[in-house]
């Protein structure tokens, strides 16, 4: 698998020692996890609806930020990507590669309402049955 960015959360004084890793493709981001028990999250990128940075005294102190993601994924509704090298550059990737995937799946906001907020606008479906 071809990694176009790849990092590990950072610790005291912006050193690598943690057991969170960070892998970005084209297609998605993956968060990986522990020690003892390990787990893998992965959320597809044209899933992610918001990206903020988020960069604390301490972290700028050692050039690093956190990146914050919303998305539409249910098992990782939001997330962080904490305390890692080149925030900003990392956010403006992830921003390009959420974007491009997000025109390539023809993805609009309309993918994310939830069947209640159809039904609240009076959404219906090619059925006409409200979700």
């Amino acid at each position: 698998m071809d990694y176009v960015w790849k990092d590990r959360k950072r610790t005291f004084l912006g050193l690598p020692w943690s057991f969170t890793r960070y892998r970005l493709t084209e297609e998605k981001l993956i968060i990986d996890t522990g020690f003892f028990t390990r787990k893998e999250d992965e959320i597809r990128l044209y899933r992610i609806m918001d990206i903020g940075l988020k960069r604390s005294l301490g972290e700028r102190m050692f050039g690093l930020g956190t990146i914050h993601c919303c998305s539409g994924d249910k098992t990782s509704p939001e997330f962080d990507i904490k305390r890692i090298k080149k925030s900003r550059d990392v956010k403006e990737l992830l921003s390009d590669l959420v974007e491009k995937r997000r025109m390539e799946q023809r993805v609009g906001v309309r993918e994310y309402m939830s069947a209640d907020e159809d039904a609240e606008l009076g959404i219906h479906d090619d059925m006409g049955d409200n979700h």
